[in-house]
């Protein structure tokens, strides 16, 4: 008498989760790169949201302001808030303005930005 079994044996459950497993293992530390660039692009960003910011007040008013992550939104033209995490300063100069920005959870880089060398320099 032939008996209809079906079902999974218990070495086949075991296999699957093995794989699953290793698959986790290296999935898992690439997302979180992936994350923290993620927080980058973020201090990148509002670096540049700042600085157009910045040439739009001086448009207006013929002069730069310095600000700091917490006082550059209402104080300049545009900027109603920055994102959470990122710490953000610019600093006016007689001919121009430099800003830095770095994201708390990144990757550790700090975003330049100078006015008088042109603008973004990079983040190092």
């Amino acid at each position: 008498m032939v008996k209809n079994k079906k079902g999974f044996t218990l070495i086949e459950l075991l296999v699957v989760v093995a794989i699953i497993g290793i698959l986790a293992a290296i999935a898992i530390p690439q997302f979180a790169a992936y994350r923290a660039r993620g927080f980058d692009a973020r201090a990148k960003s509002d670096l540049r949201n700042v600085a157009t910011a910045e040439e739009a007040y001086f448009a207006d008013n013929e002069s730069y302001r310095s600000c700091t992550q917490a006082t550059c939104p209402g104080l300049l033209p545009g900027i109603k808030a920055l994102s959470s995490g990122v710490n953000l300063a610019m600093t006016a100069t007689a001919t121009g303005f430099t800003g830095t920005s770095k994201a708390t959870k990144g990757t550790g880089v700090t975003c330049n930005w100078d006015a008088s060398a042109g603008g973004f320099t990079g983040c190092t």
